[in-house]
């Protein structure tokens, strides 16, 4: 790879290129060509106008990257319809909160640059690096699908948790709609789902989220994983910045959806210090319950993290380094049950304790919500919950 995409960040992406697929024994590495400086990077199935409202600079107002040192050049968001045949997917790890879930997309546009979900890529034959946030693949027929399992005598009613693996409300939704026609069947069908998500999209849907939560159907967390709108412009390029998150979970809030937050991931060295106003801030805005997630450097996720914080915080690179390897067994990555979400040792102690403390003095997690399937109802393929 040239020294080009090593060393200068790409406007709007998380990496800064194509590490190689462990699976593979070629690679592929960028011509110019493959790059352009037109509608904010994005191929034409992706409408640049659709994301103006989420609060990051496009091709036609870059007025916090002009001057940060940037690629002029970004690459083009590519989307290629993915042909599985199922939707609902099962766990039985332990420590995940729920047993089912779906995702409409593999990949994600928002480019967080610790996504864990980035190895998942590899298994497309594809690089967990700029492929994983530009090269996007769409279940068209995920609503299709949804419908035909859920109607199935053999689903036994249960919560669905959506963006499992990839944000449901990635900017590619704002015009697809994948994730809104899930939702519906959801609602048809009155099947109970929580929804984790960094983007304002979120309140396009509140109509349906409403609906569902007068059921006791629903839950919606808002991550949040710093209040600083510069950050979250390099961690997570192309999310909702942080006062348009508290402003989705003010209007979920306000529609009498309940709402949570997630500090996630929490990175010591780098907003594990935010908390404290992450969660005096989201208390103010309406959420009620709160969670935190230590970062997890999983696989090739560890090397593109290690890079982004050389390009963009190498004065404090080996102090964050050094604090996760602290909380993760003097490792990058620990993959063991129980101690993966939480962390290990004196600096993990640290951290949960502050968390606690400030969660119980902003009033988080003070009565439980679970959702029900009580409401729950079989259809046939005509009846709808909006007709």
């Amino acid at each position: 790879m040239s020294e080009y995409f090593k060393k200068v960040p790409i406007r709007g992406r998380g990496s800064l290129e194509n590490l190689p697929n462990r699976f593979e024994k070629r690679r592929y590495e960028h011509e110019d060509g493959d790059f352009v400086d037109r509608d904010g990077g994005f191929a034409p199935a992706a409408n640049p106008a659709n994301l103006q409202d989420e609060g990051f600079a496009s091709a036609a107002n870059p007025a916090n990257l002009q001057d940060e040192g940037f690629a002029s050049a970004s690459p083009k968001t590519q989307i290629f319809a993915d042909h599985s045949k199922t939707i609902i997917n099962f766990n039985d790890s332990p420590d995940i909160g729920f047993d089912a879930s779906i995702n409409p997309y593999r990949g994600c546009e928002h480019g967080c640059i610790y996504c864990y979900a980035r190895p998942t890529h590899e298994w497309l034959g594809m690089s967990p690096g700029l492929d994983f946030e530009t090269k996007i693949f769409v279940k068209y027929e995920a609503p299709k699908l949804l419908r035909e399992e859920l109607a199935k005598d053999k689903w036994e009613p249960q919560p669905l948790a959506i963006s499992g693996v990839t944000d449901c409300y990635q900017p590619i939704e704002r015009e697809l709609k994948i994730t809104r026609q899930c939702l519906e069947v959801l609602a048809d069908f009155r099947n109970p789902y929580g929804i984790v998500t960094k983007n304002h999209l979120v309140t396009r849907d509140i109509d349906i989220h409403k609906q569902m939560a007068d059921l006791d159907g629903c839950m919606i967390y808002i991550t949040i994983t710093s209040l600083d709108p510069e950050l979250t412009a390099i961690l997570e390029p192309r999310t909702s910045r942080p006062a348009r998150r508290l402003e989705a979970v003010r209007m979920l809030t306000e529609a009498g959806v309940p709402v949570g937050i997630l500090i996630a991931p929490t990175i010591p060295g780098l907003n594990d210090h935010e908390v404290p106003a992450i969660l005096e801030a989201a208390s103010k805005a309406g959420a009620e319950w709160a969670g935190y997630v230590p970062l997890r450097l999983p696989l090739a996720v560890g090397p593109l993290f290690t890079q982004w914080l050389e390009t963009h915080r190498p004065d404090s690179k080996e102090k964050i380094l050094e604090r996760i390897r602290d909380l993760r067994g003097g490792k990058l990555n620990d993959s063991n049950f129980g101690s993966r979400m939480r962390g290990q040792g004196a600096y993990a102690e640290q951290i949960k304790n502050v968390f606690r403390v400030y969660a119980k003095r902003y009033g988080f997690n003070q009565r439980e919500r679970e959702t029900t399937t009580k409401y729950f109802r079989r259809l046939k393929p005509q009846m709808s919950f909006f007709e």
